[in-house]
C-alpha cells in the first residue's frame, strides 16, 4: 500500500488527507495530522472519501469524450481530437457570428486553482469576453463584496487560531456543526479550554450549533441588519464604542451613527421578532468581551441584501476595535474547498486576477501586459443567474459548464432547464456523468476529480494546500487546466490568433501556471510570490500574503490598523433593514429556509454515491413546526405538496422542534435525481444582491399542503459483495437506470441506504401504478422470476407485495398500493437477514410489520452505525453519554455526531 497525501475536495474548512492506495485504486483515506486546518481529524464526509472512489462508482463516471450529432439525439463517443475540434468550431463560429459576448464559461468552487487561472485567462484573455463565473457566486459573493465595501479587499482577517483565542465568539447565518464540523470540533475545544468563552448564535432555527450556544437569537429570517444596527445602538447608547479605533482607522462612522439611532433593541426586537433584551445582551457580550469573533457563511450571504448583512456584522468589529489582534474580527466561512482560489485568480465576472478590479483601466493594463495580449474587456460579464437568463433570451448562444451542476443547484430551476435547453450549444466538463447538467450537454468531456488531480487550493483561513494526485485518471478523463490548454490552441488557429494562443497557454504541467498565477500578485495584497511547490511540499500548507523573502505567512491581517482603502482606513458601510425578496401572504403563509444536511454535500453528485451518507437523513424532507402541522393535519411522514411562486416539489414532512410556527426548512441537495420534479431550487427565487449578484437561495415563501392522491410504492434492491469483490447488482448503475421512472410520478425519491451492502430505495407515488409499468419495474429489481419470487396481491385491499429471498437474505422487494411496512423491511435488507417473520409477513394480507418489529430509526453516528432509537433508550435506562461512547464509541472518531448526542441526552435528562 502506498500513501499520498493531498487535501480534502468538499468544505472549506481545507482539511488535509492522506490517501491510501495500491494498484492504481484508492483503498481508504484518513486525516492528515500535520495538516493545519485539521490535525488528523475528518468529518463523516471526509472520512468516506474513499468510498466515493470505489471500484463500483464508475458506473457514476463521465469516462469517454461523448459527442450529440443533433438536438434530441444521443450522445456517442468519440475521440478527444473530434470532441474539441468540434467545440474550437462551434465556439469560433458563434464569436465570429454574434461576438465574444455570445459565448461563456461558468465553473466551480471546486476546481484547482490552476484550472480556474486558465479558465479566467481563455475567457477574458483569448476570447475577448468577461462571461465567467462560478458556482461561487452563489454562496461566497457577498462575502466577496462585503470584505471589499468594508475594508477594501476580499481578504479574510481571521485564522483558525482565532478560535483558540477569542472571549466571544458570534456565530451567525451558519450551522457549523454540520456544514463546517472539523471548524466546530476547535470551537469545542476552546470551550473546554476555556469555560468562560461565550457562544452566540444567531440563527432563525435551533440547529446543533444553536443547542451549544449560551446565547441563541432566533430572529426572523432575513432581519439580520435590524438586528446588528440595534446591537450598535446599544454599544452607541452605553459607551461600548472604541472611539480610539474609531477615530484613527475608520471612515463614515458618523453617517452610520444617524441610522442606527432609529434601531432601538425595541424596535429591532419587532422586526426580527427577538426580545429586546436579548439584543442588549448579544450587544454587551460583543463589545465589552476581550476578544470577539465572529463566523459566519450562507445564512447572510443567500439573500439579495447580502452584501450589507456582511458590512452591518463588520461594522460592529469596526466600532469596537475587534478585529486585527488574536481571537477578534469577521471570519467568513467559505463553503467550497477552492472558492478562495477561484477569487485569488479573478474567477468571477466581474474579476481580475490578484484582486484586481475590472472597473479600474491601470489593473486591465497589467493583466493585458502579463497575458501579453492588447487589452482585458472593461465591461463585467454576465454573473450566473444573469448568464442564465441569457441563454435562455438568446443573448448567450454556448456556454461552458466545469465541474458543477446548474441544473440542481441554481434557483428557480424550471428557468435554469428551459436555458440549457434553448442554448445552441452546451459543453459539459465534468467527472461526473450522471448529474443533472449532464443530460443537456451536446458535448461532454470527461475531467479527473480528488485522488487524480494535482494542483492546489486556498481554504478559509487564507492557507494553501497543495493538492496531490494518488491515481491515474479512469478512462480517457483529463485533467481541467490540461483540456482548456488543448482547447484554447485549436480555438486560437480557428481565430486566426494560433501564435497568440500558443505563446499564451504553453503550459505543460499544473506547476508552470502556478508560478505564472504567483508572479501576477506580487506586490498585491495577496502577494505569494515568496511560495511555490517544492516549499509546499516540504512546509506544508501556508497562509497568504507570503511575499518573496518572508519566512512565514500572516496568521492575521489589519493588525496595524491599516487597510487596503485608498485613505488605508476601514469603511463603516450604512446599511439599513430590507426585507426579502419575498414575504409571506395569504396564498404563501409560510418562510421557507434553506440549508445542509450534516453528510451530504452540495448536489451529492459525490456524497450521493455512498450508502451511508444517507443514514442520517434518508430522504428529502420538509422540517415544520408541530403547530403548522396540526392546522393542516399532517403527521410525521405524510407527503406535502410544497408550491413557492415559481414551482412546487412533493416531499414526506417531519416535525422538528428547531422552528419556530409559521416557518419551516428544507435541505438543498435534493435535485432532479434524488425527487420526481426539477428540486428543491425550483422553489427558491432568483432575485440577487445589486453588490454581490449572489442570490437569494436562502429563503422562499410558500404553501404546504397534503398530498393523498394516487398510490404508494416502494421498490427496494440489494447489493451483494461477489467473489470478485465487487457489488453485484452495481446499485449505482441500478440507480441510473431507476432515474427514468423518477418522471412517472408526481412524487418520488431515490436513494440509497446500508454499508457495506448498500440498497437501492425508490419510493413513490402515482396516479397510476398500470400493471405494464409493475412489470418492468419487477425486471430491474430480478422480481420477475416467478419461480424464483415472494408474490401477494389482493386488489380489494390495493396490497400488492413481491420479494426475492436469497439465502437468508431480503433481495429485492416491491411494494404497490400500500407500503406501511416499508422501513421495517428496508432495516431487515441492510441488517442481511431474512427471519422467518418476513416470510409469513409476504405471503400474508398484512401491511403493518409484525408486532414488535419496528425500523431501528436514522443513524446517528456513521462512522459507528449507532442509531438513534438505541441512544435514546441507553440515556432512558439511565447510561451516562461518557457510558455510551465508551461501549459503542459513538462520537468518539469525526466527532460530527457530538452535537446531536448531547442534544439528545437532554432532552432524555431535562
Amino acid at each position: 500500500m502506498t500513501e499520498t497525501k493531498s487535501t480534502c475536495c468538499y468544505c472549506g474548512v481545507g482539511c488535509g488527507v492522506i490517501i491510501e492506495h495500491e494498484a492504481g485504486h484508492i483503498t481508504g483515506v484518513r486525516g492528515d495530522p500535520q495538516h493545519p486546518a485539521n490535525f488528523g481529524r475528518l468529518c463523516t464526509k471526509g472520512a468516506t472519501l474513499h468510498l466515493s472512489a470505489a471500484p463500483e462508482t464508475l458506473a457514476a463516471r463521465a469516462l469517454h469524450p461523448e459527442l450529440r450529432s443533433g438536438r434530441g439525439e444521443a450522445r456517442q463517443r468519440v475521440g478527444w481530437d473530434t470532441a474539441l475540434d468540434t467545440a474550437a468550431e462551434r465556439f469560433a463560429a458563434i464569436i465570429a457570428e454574434h461576438g465574444p459576448d455570445a459565448v461563456a464559461v461558468y465553473g466551480a468552487g471546486q476546481l484547482l486553482t490552476e484550472d480556474y487561472y486558465v479558465f479566467n485567462k481563455l475567457v477574458k484573455g483569448l476570447i475577448g469576453t468577461n462571461n465567467l463565473d462560478t458556482n461561487s457566486r452563489l454562496c461566497m459573493s457577498s462575502a466577496v463584496a462585503g470584505y471589499k465595501l468594508s475594508l477594501g479587499a476580499d481578504a479574510p482577517p481571521c485564522s483558525y487560531a482565532d478560535i483558540a483565542h477569542t472571549s466571544a465568539l458570534f456565530i451567525t447565518g451558519s450551522n457549523t456543526a454540520f456544514a463546517h464540523p472539523i471548524a466546530f470540533r476547535r470551537v469545542e475545544e476552546a470551550r473546554k479550554a476555556r469555560p468562560d468563552m461565550k457562544l452566540v448564535v444567531i440563527d432563525p432555527r435551533r440547529t446543533d450549533t444553536a443547542e451549544a450556544a449560551d446565547l441563541h437569537l432566533a430572529l426572523l429570517p432575513g432581519t439580520d441588519i435590524a438586528l446588528y444596527n440595534a446591537m450598535l445602538h446599544v454599544m452607541l447608547w452605553e459607551g461600548w464604542v472604541d472611539r480610539g479605533y474609531i477615530e484613527a482607522h475608520t471612515e463614515g462612522f458618523d453617517a452610520l451613527k444617524k441610522i442606527v439611532r432609529e434601531y432601538t433593541p425595541a424596535m429591532a426586537g419587532s422586526i426580527c421578532g427577538l426580545d429586546r433584551k436579548a439584543i442588549e445582551e448579544a450587544a454587551q457580550i460583543f463589545a465589552t468581551s476581550p476578544a470577539t469573533l465572529s463566523m459566519y457563511c450562507q445564512g447572510l450571504n443567500q439573500y439579495s441584501f447580502g452584501t450589507h448583512n456582511n458590512s452591518a456584522l463588520i461594522n460592529l468589529h469596526l466600532a469596537t476595535g475587534q478585529i486585527g489582534r488574536p481571537g477578534a474580527g469577521p471570519f467568513s466561512l467559505t463553503g467550497q474547498p477552492n472558492a478562495m482560489g477561484g477569487r485569488e485568480v479573478g474567477g468571477l465576472a466581474n474579476l481580475l486576477s490578484a484582486h484586481r478590479d475590472m472597473a479600474n483601466p491601470a489593473h486591465r493594463a497589467e493583466v493585458a501586459a502579463l497575458w501579453g495580449v492588447p487589452d482585458v474587456p472593461a465591461t463585467p460579464g454576465k454573473s450566473a443567474v444573469e448568464l442564465f437568463r441569457a441563454l435562455k433570451s438568446g443573448e448567450v448562444k454556448a456556454v461552458w459548464i466545469a465541474c458543477t451542476n446548474p441544473a440542481q443547484s441554481l434557483p428557480d430551476q424550471a428557468l435554469v432547464h428551459e436555458a440549457l435547453q434553448a442554448a445552441e450549444f452546451v459543453i459539459v466538463q465534468e467527472a461526473f456523468g450522471h448529474t443533472e447538467t449532464c443530460a443537456y450537454a451536446d458535448l461532454l468531456l470527461p475531467a479527473t476529480t480528488w485522488g487524480e488531480k494535482d494542483g492546489t487550493v486556498t481554504n478559509s483561513e487564507r492557507a494553501i494546500s497543495r493538492v496531490r494526485a494518488a491515481v491515474p485518471a479512469p478512462g480517457e478523463a483529463r485533467h481541467d487546466w490540461a483540456i482548456v490548454v488543448d482547447f484554447a490552441r485549436r480555438l486560437g488557429a480557428r481565430l486566426g490568433e494560433a501564435e497568440l494562443a500558443a505563446r499564451m497557454f504553453p503550459y505543460a504541467s499544473p506547476e508552470e501556471i502556478w508560478n505564472e498565477h504567483r508572479e501576477s500578485t506580487r506586490g498585491r495584497d495577496l502577494d505569494i510570490t515568496g511560495l511555490s511547490y517544492a516549499l509546499l511540499e516540504t512546509a506544508g500548507p501556508q497562509q497568504w500574503p507570503f511575499p518573496e523573502g518572508a519566512s512565514a505567512g500572516k496568521v492575521r491581517l489589519y493588525e496595524d490598523g491599516v487597510f487596503p482603502t485608498p485613505g488605508g482606513r476601514a469603511r463603516f458601510v450604512a446599511t439599513e433593514h430590507r426585507i426579502t425578496a419575498e414575504s409571506p401572504s395569504a396564498r404563501f403563509p409560510l418562510h421557507l429556509n434553506s440549508g445542509r444536511l450534516r453528510d451530504q454535500w452540495h448536489g451529492m453528485s459525490r456524497t450521493g454515491l455512498v450508502a451511508r451518507l444517507y443514514s442520517h437523513e434518508s430522504e428529502p424532507m420538509l422540517h415544520m413546526h408541530k403547530d403548522d402541522m396540526a392546522r393542516r393535519q399532517l403527521a410525521d411522514g405524510d407527503l406535502v405538496k410544497v408550491k413557492s411562486r415559481r414551482g412546487d416539489v412533493m416531499l414526506k414532512v417531519l416535525e422538528s422542534a428547531t422552528l419556530r410556527a409559521g416557518q419551516c426548512f428544507v435541505p438543498m441537495h435534493w435535485g432532479a435525481n434524488a425527487t420526481g420534479g426539477l428540486g428543491i431550487n425550483v422553489l427558491l427565487p432568483a432575485d440577487f444582491d445589486p453588490y454581490s449578484k449572489q442570490p437569494e437561495l436562502k429563503h422562499a415563501a410558500v404553501q404546504v399542503e397534503k398530498y393523498t392522491d394516487g398510490k404508494a410504492l416502494v421498490a427496494m434492491r440489494r447489493s451483494e459483495v461477489g467473489t470478485d469483490g465487487r457489488l453485484h447488482p452495481n446499485p449505482l448503475e441500478l440507480m441510473q437506470r431507476l432515474r427514468h421512472w423518477l418522471p412517472h410520478f408526481p412524487y418520488a425519491s431515490l436513494t440509497l441506504a446500508g454499508r457495506a451492502a448498500p440498497v437501492v430505495v425508490l419510493k413513490a407515488r402515482g396516479d397510476d401504478l398500470a400493471p405494464a409499468l409493475l412489470e418492468a419495474l419487477d425486471r430491474e429489481l430480478s422480481l420477475d422470476d416467478p419461480t424464483r419470487v415472494l408474490s401477494y396481491q389482493d386488489s380489494r385491499k390495493s396490497v400488492a407485495k413481491r420479494a426475492l429471498v436469497e439465502g437468508d437474505s431480503l433481495a429485492a422487494v416491491r411494494l404497490a398500493g400500500e407500503t406501511k411496512a416499508a422501513e421495517w423491511l428496508a432495516d431487515m435488507m441492510v441488517q442481511g437477514h431474512s427471519a422467518a417473520a418476513v416470510r409469513t409477513w409476504l405471503l400474508a394480507p398484512l401491511t403493518q410489520p409484525p408486532a414488535g418489529q419496528a425500523a431501528r430509526g436514522k443513524v446517528i453516528c456513521n462512522c459507528f452505525d449507532v442509531a438513534e432509537d438505541d441512544i435514546l433508550a441507553a440515556f432512558r435506562g439511565g447510561e451516562t453519554l461518557d457510558a455510551l461512547q465508551t461501549r459503542t464509541k459513538c462520537g468518539t472518531n469525526c466527532g460530527s455526531c457530538v452535537p446531536e448526542l448531547k442534544r439528545l441526552q437532554h432532552g432524555v435528562t431535562s
